[in-house]
């Protein structure tokens, strides 16, 4: 792969991860977490592993994401801060 595009895919995923952890709304870090997922799958595709790049898109980025807003949704807030 072209290191070019492996370097700006992982900088991008240090930041999905450091704003995942930053950011305060859940509903924010669930989509970051989907987008750091997609990400991952760029890179597991351009490494060669074609299957655990589907595996991931599919889980990682698809049905985890969906998950985790369908919890937040269900979910509500004690105090009013």
């Amino acid at each position: 792969m072209i290191w070019q595009l492996d370097l700006i895919i992982l900088t991008m995923l240090v930041i999905c991860a450091v704003g995942a952890i930053t950011v305060r709304d859940l509903l924010s870090a669930a989509l970051i977490f989907g987008a750091y997922s997609f990400l991952m799958c760029l890179l597991w595709a351009g490494m060669g592993g074609v299957d655990v790049a589907f595996t991931e898109a599919t889980v990682g980025a698809g049905v985890s994401t969906i998950l985790f807003i369908a919890a937040i949704y269900r979910t509500s807030r004690r105090s009013k801060d």
